[in-house]
């Protein structure tokens, strides 16, 4: 095999050939994360020669995520150090965790991480200042994936399921489902995050589309904790004593679910999201009635694939549809 040229790296990775003449040559002035995109691609070319020793270390990707309590995240971030153990060990996959209320602190870490920074995947709230470092970061061509949830104003790639299509399945689902019409609540964690918005969306206007008796009445707001989960749905029993559904778009199922064991919470058909042992069990109990279960291990799966296939560290095509989720009843689980 004849060895590749300057022109064919600076194809792959995306820059000119003499940014690739500096970088093999080590004659430095190149952006860290250009240096890597440069590295990578002479990499996946098979470059015979020896890359500069200040170019040979291995390729970070790092993941921004929050909220490490809570359960899904918990479970996102399991998927990535397991993906992680199975690459070659030249890429190394840092998780970060920040927090969901300091945007600022996040678009910070977004613009000045505190490594040499190939690819940035992320899982975080949609605020201006984050949107606004992200497109910066874009600006830039580093490689960035957005998963779960999307930013707003922003272009990079996008994994997850289409939480418009689950909020209106939830809506389905109740509406053939419950036997006693009545009134409807969802509760999600707030408006800071998009896939929360497009899925409570949904579930409302399947259901006034549909008709039928059934009538969607708040959208309500526990910022995924457990107490005010269940405040908000005490006050709502309370305030619509013909309540018949919920739909949780966000987190903190435990708890929605420990006030649906109390005798009038039986008669209220609850949907909720992610299969873990807790949903599970209540759906065997009957609190619950469906979880929508948004594959957080195939998300982790296809993010990784998209930002190697961007560093050139393999050739096969990354085909991005929306990922399956899938619906679980008592009879499933």
């Amino acid at each position: 095999m004849p060895k590749p040229t300057f022109l064919e790296i600076a194809l792959r990775a995306g820059v000119g050939t003499a940014t690739v003449e500096r970088v093999l040559n080590g004659r430095g002035g190149v952006r860290p994360a250009t240096v890597e995109k440069v590295v990578a691609a002479a990499r996946s070319l098979d470059y015979p020669r020896r890359l500069p020793e200040a170019h040979r270390g291995v390729i970070r990707i790092e993941v921004i995520l929050v909220r490490p309590d809570a359960t899904f995240f918990a479970r996102l971030s399991r998927a990535f150090e397991r993906i992680a153990a199975t690459l070659d060990r030249t890429i190394a996959v840092h998780r970060t965790f920040l927090d969901e209320a300091n945007p600022a602190a996040i678009a910070q870490r977004i613009l000045d991480p505190d490594m040499r920074r190939a690819a940035l995947i992320l899982a975080v709230p949609d605020h201006p200042l984050v949107g606004a470092a992200l497109r910066r970061l874009e600006a830039e061509k580093i490689p960035t994936v957005q998963i779960v949830t999307q930013i707003s104003g922003t272009s990079g790639a996008y994994v997850g399921i289409d939480n418009y299509a689950a909020g209106r399945m939830a809506g389905l689902l109740m509406s053939r489902m419950q036997r006693r019409p009545g009134k409807v609540v969802a509760i999600c964690h707030s408006q800071i995050y998009r896939v929360h918005r497009d899925r409570v969306r949904g579930f409302f206007d399947y259901l006034m589309e549909a008709g039928g008796d059934f009538e969607p009445v708040a959208a309500l707001f526990g910022h995924d904790e457990g107490d005010r989960n269940a405040g908000q749905l005490v006050e709502a029993l309370t305030r619509w004593p013909d309540l018949a559904g919920l739909y949780n778009a966000g987190g903190a199922n435990a708890a929605l679910n420990d006030v649906l064991r109390r005798p009038r919470g039986r008669e209220v058909f609850f949907v909720g999201h992610e299969l873990t042992e807790r949903s599970a069990a209540a759906l065997r109990q009957g609190t619950m009635d469906v979880v929508l279960d948004q594959a957080p291990e195939a998300q982790a799966r296809r993010a990784m694939d998209l930002v190697l296939a961007k560093l050139n560290l393999h050739d096969l095509p990354v085909d991005n549809p929306p990922i399956r989720f899938v619906t679980f009843t008592a009879e499933n689980v």
